[in-house]
């Protein structure tokens, strides 16, 4: 009898230890294997045992939710059915060979919080479908080929608070919506073809840390809203066409730490506040 029991327990134990996620959350990663030359991968998963045994990934409850598979050569371009993954927390892929334009059924992750892809070869436009990523808190997308304009979708992101779109082919002008981050605490948009004045909107970011708009076609005065981002402590404004004399800007932002002034500043093309009358 002791024996009898012993031997269920052990069954039991032994279901607990090897309890694996569905068949089609399975599916969609070995999608994702065979897309991105799995087999070519620095650390492959072998298939034939149990996901929670894969490299990077991470299971509750039966379900993934989470992928880190940064620096790990996965090459190619991210397959339809990742959407599968429904309970997907965090996101990482970044410093890859991954390329192409993102699948729609990708914004249906609308668990996810955590979205990396920088340092790939991603390209085409930053779909307006972004906004069903409304628990989205950390996006870092630079350092990829995406080009066209910054979605006025993003606004409805409002439990963002960190966006990188550094390094891109984007173009346009920072859309108002971003007003509606309340809890934005970096901004960094630096070395793309966006143009346009800075908008007064941008001071009602009053978490704002930092805002990087270097190496883009800015110009115009700085708002005088900027003078509310008070919690600022990195502003980085160079290879812009800022106009004025901004060597009174730590006397308006006082906890500013690290601003940028460049060869091109000290001629006298330093960026400041406008003043109100």
């Amino acid at each position: 009898m002791k024996t009898l029991k012993l031997t269920i327990l052990c069954c039991l134990l032994s279901a607990f230890t090897f309890a694996n996620v569905s068949k089609t959350e399975k599916g969609a990663l070995v999608a994702l294997y065979n897309a991105t030359s799995g087999e070519n991968w620095r650390n492959a998963w072998d298939l034939d045992t149990p996901v929670t045994n894969w490299y990077g990934i991470t299971v509750e409850n039966d379900k993934i939710v989470e992928i880190d598979l940064s620096f790990n050569n996965l090459e190619g371009q991210l397959p339809e059915g990742l959407n599968a993954l429904s309970a997907l927390r965090k996101l990482n892929l970044s410093f890859n060979k991954l390329e192409g334009t993102l699948p729609q059924d990708f914004f249906e992750l609308s668990k996810l919080e955590d979205l990396k892809l920088f340092s790939n070869a991603f390209s085409g436009k930053i779909p307006q479908a972004i906004a069903k990523l409304t628990n989205l808190k950390v996006l870092e997308l630079y350092n990829n080929e995406f080009s066209g304009s910054i979605p006025d979708e993003i606004g409805e992101l409002t439990n963002l608070e960190v966006i990188l779109l550094s390094s891109n082919r984007l173009m346009g002008k920072i859309p108002k919506t971003v007003s509606n981050l309340k809890s934005l605490k970096v901004l960094s948009v630096f070395d793309n073809n966006l143009f346009g004045t800075l908008p007064s909107s941008i001071g009602e970011l009053s978490q704002l840390e930092e805002l990087v708009l270097s190496n883009n076609a800015f110009y115009g005065d700085l708002p005088s809203d900027l003078a509310k981002l008070t919690n600022l402590k990195t502003l980085l404004l160079s290879n812009n066409s800022f106009k004025g004399d901004f060597a009174h800007i730590k006397e308006i932002l006082p906890n500013i730490q690290e601003f940028d002034l460049d060869a091109k500043n000290l001629k006298g093309s330093l960026a400041t506040l406008d003043t109100e009358d």
